[in-house]
């Protein structure tokens, strides 16, 4: 029986009603062209006492072979062959139930054979007139002028749009209305039948009719999108894209935007099809999809290497990824797995997030071991009773605290998961033995402004002093990788728009020069996966900072115009932009070097090295003793000094190094005494950037 849901009862009831009648009409009336209207006594007998049964045989071989899945308003050729299928069948079960029950002594040989004919003939032309009536001239005009006022004005052209062919055969999903997706499958099947095979249909509107079109099941809405690719998936029909109604007004705005970051998530293309297409069947010509990715926002390709070299790196090793439940950390949990690790370990301090990367991952990879565990990496030895189990080999560590205003707002909970933390973890790893540890880092470190980019640089300085204390080919790697913003993590600009689209507007933009530098997810991790083995398979270049090629930098209200049109949107006419200011800690330019480092291409293409001065891993720990003591009783103004005097030691060129470490060789950190009546926030610019605020040395502001 299918899923109708309460809207789908009747129309069930009503279908059910209407054929059992048609097969009680059409067996009587064989009955009366076969005795040609003189029914002998015995055969009306016959016909009374088994009618009902006749009927009832009939509706459960209709009902098993699945007939009442198929809509009538979109019966077509294969649907009327399958029609011809069942009655067969069901003729042949009435017959063999008479027969069985020595029920059929009445009944002459050649009824059933008419029977079969007639039943035939009634059934398919109810549905043909089913379907007649809904493609009539005034009902079609009508849904194409609705449509039309629907349909936003199609600007595509500065997202970089492009229309391509399908590729043989590939599976797709197609999301739109009911009656629409009818037609788009009438055009597939006229032009590109080859191309694309579909699968499966969503309704944005939120019915489950668990019924075909045109032999395509209807599986569910929107909200059941990634379960629905799952179950595909189980099925051995994963789609390869998804085609979408480009003038559904459930699709329009962030609606839109949210399903090409969900889709994006699952490795799915999603297209945008034309309409609307004729009532008949679809236009005088094929579809020209329009394909669209959050990759399009960037208006560069993303960067694909050979993963030959990754794949020597990571198969069959153990690997730790910590934060793994945040976006970068998932990202590289699932690209990871695709190279079989004899083992994955996930450690997050979320619960949920953990949760939510645990169950993916056992779902799509369920003969790989994997690891969940609730740690956070502020907890040493919880840590290093983590690292002693499971001695993973590979550690890629993620756990970091990202977002600029709360680690300006939070400087202690910074310092103790960037900086601390690091610290923990690569300790931790040097201890048991690992082959490398890759420190995922941000463009923020450069010429920090603010606590987060500043702890950040502090994680940099650490991990580059212990790769470079490597005393042999077989020492721990400590391997740095720092890139910009990636689209679609979690909290940053690409959800808030988001957010923002779901209200129509307006979307916040900080300032109207701001820029930052762009790559999505899936193409950071890519080249922090292959930056990483690359480093491994050279042991003895120790120090270096792996930094990836983001193209050139992007103005966010740019980025704002190109979203409000992903959505199908005008930006300033639909949708307005607004600006809201610079916030504490925040430059209008990241940089991805400053002017201390040497720059050099690397063997990677988009991927360049950089290699900082470093500072003496001794010097590091001492200072980190005091900057974690501090951290530890929430002595913000203190952690801020502390910190700026240590980045200040590295970034500026002085003639007496040691005068920069001096207060780093004092007692413990209660001894030493607060700025008196000050409660500055000593914050550390070490160059003239082009943000203005930086200067040749340091400056507290």
């Amino acid at each position: 029986m299918p899923r109708t849901g309460q809207k789908g009862w009747p129309r069930y009831a009503v279908v059910v009603i209407l054929d059992a009648t048609i097969v009680a009409a059409t067996a009587i009336l064989a009955l009366v062209l076969r005795t040609q209207g003189t029914i002998p006594d015995f055969m009306y007998q016959g016909m009374r006492d088994n009618l009902l049964l006749m009927v009832l045989v009939a509706m459960v071989t209709f009902q098993i072979a699945g007939l009442y899945r198929r809509a009538w308003r979109y019966v077509s050729i294969g649907d009327l062959v399958f029609l011809f299928k069942v009655v067969t069948a069901a003729e042949v079960a009435i017959v063999s139930v008479l027969a069985l029950t020595g029920r059929s002594s009445w009944l002459p040989t050649s009824v059933p054979l008419i029977h079969w004919f007639i039943a035939i003939v009634a059934l398919a032309a109810v549905r043909v007139a089913r379907r007649s009536l809904r493609i009539c001239p005034s009902v079609a005009q009508a849904g194409s002028e609705a449509a039309k006022e629907a349909a936003p004005p199609r600007r595509f052209g500065a997202l970089g749009l492009r229309g391509r062919g399908g590729m043989p055969g590939r599976r797709a999903l197609i999301i739109g209305d009911a009656d629409w997706a009818e037609l788009l499958l009438v055009q597939i099947e006229r032009f590109h039948g080859a191309a694309f095979t579909p699968v499966g249909l969503i309704d944005p509107s939120g019915r489950e009719l668990n019924l075909t079109i045109r032999g395509v099941p209807l599986l569910g809405s929107l909200d059941g999108f990634e379960a629905i690719v799952d179950r595909l998936a189980s099925q051995r029909r994963r789609p390869q894209c998804v085609i979408v109604n480009a003038c559904d007004p459930a699709l329009i705005g962030a609606p839109m935007v949210n399903l090409v970051a969900r889709a994006e998530r699952l490795g799915l293309e999603i297209a945008r099809a034309p309409s609307p297409v004729n009532a008949n069947g679809g236009d005088d010509g094929p579809l020209n999809l329009e394909f669209l990715n959050f990759s399009d926002l960037l208006d560069r390709p993303e960067r694909n290497l050979d993963p030959a070299i990754v794949s020597e790196a990571i198969r069959g090793r153990r690997v730790m990824v910590t934060g793994a439940g945040g976006s970068i950390g998932s990202e590289l949990a699932r690209q990871i797995a695709a190279f079989e690790p004899s083992e994955l370990v996930l450690l997050d301090a979320g619960e949920f997030n953990l949760y939510a990367i645990d169950l993916e991952m056992r779902e799509n990879f369920p003969d790989l071991s994997i690891t969940a565990l609730l740690c956070s990496v502020r907890q040493r030895q919880h840590v290093q009773a983590v690292f002693e189990e499971h001695r993973p080999e590979l550690v890629f560590h993620a756990a970091a605290l990202k977002h600029v205003p709360l680690v300006e707002q939070n400087p202690c909970s910074g310092i103790q998961t960037n900086v601390i933390g690091t610290r923990i973890v690569a300790d931790a790893a040097r201890r048991v033995g690992a082959r490398a540890m890759i420190q995922v880092s941000t463009d923020k470190a450069v010429n920090p402004i603010g606590m987060m980019g500043a702890s950040k640089r502090l994680g940099e300085l650490y991990c580059q002093a212990l790769d470079i204390a490597g005393d042999d080919a077989q020492a721990t790697r400590f391997v740095t990788v720092r890139f910009g913003n990636v689209l679609g993590s979690s909290g940053s600009l690409i959800p808030l728009f988001m957010r923002q689209l779901s209200h129509r507007g307006p979307l916040t933009v900080t300032h109207p020069e701001m820029e930052r530098f762009f790559m999505t997810i899936h193409e950071a991790v890519h080249l922090i996966l292959h930056s990483s083995a690359e480093a491994i398979g050279s042991p003895t270049k120790r120090g270096r900072i792996y930094v990836l090629d983001m193209g050139e930098p992007i103005k966010i209200v740019d980025i704002a115009r190109r979203m409000i049109r992903l959505a199908g949107l005008e930006p300033d006419r639909d949708v307005k932009i607004s600006y809201v200011g610079l916030r504490p800690g925040e430059k209008l330019f990241e940089e991805l070097f400053n002017h201390l480092e040497t720059r050099r291409s690397s063997s990677l293409a988009g991927v360049f090295e950089a290699y900082p001065a470093a500072m003496p891993l001794a010097k590091l720990q001492r200072a980190f003793d005091q900057i974690e003591r501090a951290a530890g009783i929430g002595n913000a103004v203190r952690v801020r000094e502390l910190v700026g005097t240590l980045l200040t030691a590295n970034s500026v060129e002085a003639a007496e190094p040691r005068s920069a470490f001096a207060q780093f060789e004092e007692g413990p950190v209660s001894e030493m005494p607060l700025p008196s009546g000050s409660v500055s926030r000593p914050i550390v610019t070490v160059h003239a950037s082009r943000n203005g605020a930086g200067q040749d040395g340091a400056r507290v502001v």
